[in-house]
């Protein structure tokens, strides 16, 4: 079975690595910019004064505390987080509703390189799924919200997708063209 897929299986890794690409880490210094649904915020250091959270976002700026600067990285990823699962708990009850199927629990969490998967238990989205641009965050809500119907990527399944979302194809390129940039 590996033989007759060898070629898929080496065109799909090629694409991850395109997708994926070198990426540069962040370093949570002042200016550096991060996604929240698709808009660009500045990081601003600042100092910690009454109990002050160590990440917010305030009037159009990420604020991290100065002595939290070193942990920037957990911060983010419980931000978002934090901040992501009410905000796809509803656009799935949204778009469950044009689907007809019921939306189970919404999880946000690291799924390594998947943007989404749909389990038995709930539909899990990775953290960083809310630094894309809302339309695009929509598409990924869909798919895995068919998959709750359709299980495998057939031809029932990306029907169903395009019912829900005609124009899914545009936003499923872009996804693969621009995803890595999240």
């Amino acid at each position: 079975m590996v033989r007759q897929k060898g070629l898929w299986i080496y065109r799909k890794l090629a694409e991850r690595d395109f997708v994926v690409g070198p990426g540069r880490p962040k370093e949570y210094v002042p200016g550096e910019t991060f996604h929240y649904l698709g808009r660009s915020y500045r990081l601003r250091l600042v100092d910690a004064v009454n109990g002050r959270p160590p990440l917010q976002l305030q009037q159009g700026w990420f604020e991290l505390r100065r002595d939290e600067q070193e942990r920037g990285d957990g911060h983010f990823t419980e931000w978002y987080v934090q901040h992501g699962q009410p905000w796809l708990r509803r656009r799935a009850e949204l778009h469950a509703l044009r689907i007809e199927v019921q939306a189970g629990p919404v999880r946000v969490q690291d799924l390594g390189f998947r943007w989404g998967s749909c389990g038995s238990a709930a539909l899990n989205f990775h953290w960083r799924t809310l630094q894309l641009p809302p339309r695009i965050i929509d598409y990924v809500v869909i798919h895995e919200l068919v998959h709750i119907i359709e299980p495998r990527h057939d031809q029932a399944f990306w029907q169903r997708v395009e019912r829900a979302m005609p124009d899914y194809q545009a936003r499923k390129e872009w996804l693969a063209e621009h995803g890595h940039q999240f």
